[in-house]
């Protein structure tokens, strides 16, 4: 969904607010997507460099105020300096500025220095993994896994940003990593503490972790009741016979049927196409923390090979990459599965033997095919945690990870984002990514009309 346009009320710019302007020297702008802006900034009183993020979404600013509150203790986790809010102006976070990414120094080490050591890599794993269990400890999935969001200083430590789609203190019914993904959710558990859900039009307050309320935020009753469409809705379509008519599978949105509304909102996929989490792209929105460790194992897979492992140009394309790799999908694999809300509506063709993941790693060792394997399965109970990654054979043998300081840093041209969109990551805004057809670049497939006048895909 497109921000809000300007209005009278809005300035919808941070160089007329006094009250930032009076702190920090607001240099130039280093990023923009569909809901924020970003600015290099110099703070007056110090002369500490910083960024200025302008976030338009009320949802996405409480979100990110709210985690990086939670984290604020944590090494590997961008740190927010302040933050400025006001009923009719845009939210403005303050956060540390890193000039660097680790889409830049995957991007870097092809281009330039023929490779990544092992040393290298295994430091690089060893902060993400610090920083995603920092996550999980607090009970947040972030939910935009990807080298664009893992901001690298100077110096070489790694800081996990780019908040505005985490999910914040699971809801009643959201379980951690140890657990089954697919929980019964019960809507009276998740709606029941509306008194004490969070005004987005007031700042979420300042607080040390020691004072965070121990109940967790009402957050599904929030978003219902915002203008902005959550994003944990299917990213494969169900299509009524007017749809179909009107508008034959056009994009990789889901249409949100509410009655006859014609105006009914479309909703985007949580994430990056590429780091994308199968039942995510099977339509789940029970899911939890295991999303995040499936984009972890794609981030780890191009340390190794520097390119993406399943580069998809759409989602029924994504889905298809990984089935070539992985094999099809079914109940033995994955008990429950056939209950995703997609499973039904798009089927593949059999996958008489997929290559595996050790083909898409080529010339690397077996402990490190290995540490992909944990990460990347269909089920998410067997997905391994980071804090259990943390102590595997791979990140404790030799050759070991080499300190900060010898750490390769590429200077702080960032270029374009990991699917090729123009954002970039934290500095580029954020927000999901727009529409493209999932069908433009794919084979033939057939549509097999329901009972209930609904249409099943099949593609070969």
């Amino acid at each position: 969904m497109d921000p809000a346009p300007p209005s009278t009320t809005k300035s919808w710019s941070i160089h007329t607010r006094r009250e930032i302007t009076s702190k920090y020297e607001i240099q130039n702008r280093i990023g923009s997507g569909a809901y924020s802006d970003v600015y290099k900034a110099r703070r007056l009183s110090d002369d500490l460099t910083v960024a200025l993020k302008e976030v338009h979404d009320y949802q996405s600013a409480f979100r990110e105020i709210d985690a990086l509150q939670t984290l604020q203790h944590s090494p590997n986790v961008v740190e927010l300096h302040e933050y400025f809010w006001s009923e009719d102006e845009d939210a403005v976070l303050v956060l540390e500025y890193l000039p660097t990414d680790l889409a830049s120094v995957i991007r870097t080490a092809k281009k330039e220095w023929n490779g990544l050591s092992v040393g290298e890599i295994k430091r690089w794993i060893i902060q993400i993994l610090l920083a995603v269990d920092a996550c999980h400890r607090s009970s947040i999935i972030h939910r935009d896994l990807k080298p664009s969001n893992l901001l690298i200083s100077a110096t070489g430590v790694l800081k996990l940003a780019d908040f505005g789609q985490a999910r914040i203190r699971l809801a009643p019914g959201f379980l951690s990593v140890h657990d089954s993904t697919q929980p019964q959710v019960q809507e009276s558990s998740l709606f029941h503490q509306q008194e004490t859900r969070p005004n987005l039009m007031e700042p979420p307050p300042l607080r040390t972790i020691e004072e965070y309320p121990k109940d967790p935020i009402d957050e599904l009753q929030l978003e219902k009741e915002t203008n902005f469409p959550d994003v944990d809705t299917s990213c494969l379509a169900t299509f009524t016979t007017s749809d179909i008519e009107d508008d034959f599978l056009k994009s990789n949105y889901s249409y949100n049927e509410t009655g006859n509304d014609e105006s009914a909102l479309l909703t985007s996929c949580v994430g990056t196409r590429w780091f994308r989490a199968p039942e995510l792209l099977f339509g789940s929105t029970n899911y939890s923390a295991e999303i995040d460790l499936w984009s972890l194992g794609c981030i780890i897979a191009e340390l190794f090979t520097l390119q993406p492992i399943f580069p998809g140009t759409s989602d029924i394309d994504q889905l298809s990459r990984i089935f070539t790799v992985l094999g099809n999908l079914n109940e033995e694999i994955w008990p429950g599965c056939t209950q995703l809300p997609d499973y039904k509506i798009i089927s593949f063709g059999k996958v008489e033997n997929p290559s595996g993941l050790a083909s898409c790693l080529v010339n690397r060792s077996q402990d490190e095919i290995s540490l992909v394997e944990k990460l990347l399965c269909f089920d998410p109970a067997g997905r391994a945690a980071a804090m259990e990654l943390l102590h595997d054979k791979y990140l404790n043998e030799e050759p070991g990870p080499v300190p900060l300081g010898e750490l390769r840093v590429p200077g702080s041209n960032r270029g374009g984002d990991d699917d090729g969109s123009s954002e970039s990551g934290e500095w580029g805004g954020g927000g999901p990514m727009g529409s493209d057809s999932d069908f433009d670049d794919f084979g033939g497939f057939d549509v097999t009309k329901g009972s209930g006048g609904d249409y099943s895909i099949r593609f070969e």
